[in-house]
């Protein structure tokens, strides 16, 4: 499942990171409300989780933003404001939820999990590259209809990819699989491809010289 989070505050903003990534989501993180519209209208998210208090642009007009652009991802607001007022301007706005901080993170995973399950019987689906299927909503991947059994990095590398169309930076990849640590191994995402090539044939990760990675429905 992929979730952008739209949070200024840096030390609970680490907090939910760290959280969620141990529940298998794949987190995009926005700090200010230009970034958070360009991301949500430039790439697929199954969820995400916004603050209203933010620089640059405020969570209520980003959430406009994107819903009079057509996006329909469902949106969890998440803030410190307790005021009726703020609660309806962000349900008009086009809000699925509402979560007020201090908050659980077991609800926040909770109430995220309600989300997508909501959208998925509205409509959205799998998400299929030949014979791999990934269910966002469980995390989960199955080859030609069974099981795949992925390590806990291989799985951060094989569902960021299938949920990025097109091809992957490098970069991007390593950030997303080791969160953001400077010392990785520059050898170690190609380590983890490899080992993926094997388990997903004939679906294949092309590599993009110069540029990064690719999940392909057959193998180069």
């Amino acid at each position: 499942m992929r979730v952008l989070l739209v949070e200024d505050d840096e030390a609970l903003a680490a907090e939910v990171v760290r959280a969620l990534r141990a529940e298998n989501f794949v987190l995009d993180r926005a700090a200010n409300g230009e970034d958070a519209q360009h991301l949500g209208e430039t790439e697929r998210y199954d969820a995400v989780v916004l603050d209203l208090g933010l620089p640059k642009r405020d969570g209520v007009s980003v959430l406009a933003a994107w819903r009079t652009g057509g996006r329909t991802m469902p949106v969890l607001v998440l803030t410190a404001r307790d005021g009726w007022s703020d609660k309806v301007a962000a349900f008009k706005a086009g809000a699925d939820d509402y979560l007020g901080k201090p908050f659980r993170i077991e609800e926040l995973v909770m109430r995220l999990r309600a989300l997508v399950r909501r959208a998925q019987a509205g409509g959205a689906g799998r998400i299929a590259c030949g014979p791999l299927a990934f269910d966002p909503g469980l995390g989960t991947f199955e080859r030609d209809g069974l099981p795949l059994r992925l390590t806990g990095l291989e799985w951060r590398v094989l569902s960021a990819l299938i949920l990025h169309p097109g091809t992957m930076p490098r970069a991007q990849l390593i950030e997303r699989v080791y969160d953001g640590d400077a010392e990785v191994d520059s050898n170690s995402i190609e380590v983890i491809v490899t080992r993926l090539r094997r388990k997903i044939a004939p679906a294949g990760i092309e590599t993009v010289r110069g540029l990064g990675y690719r999940l392909v429905a057959e193998a180069p």
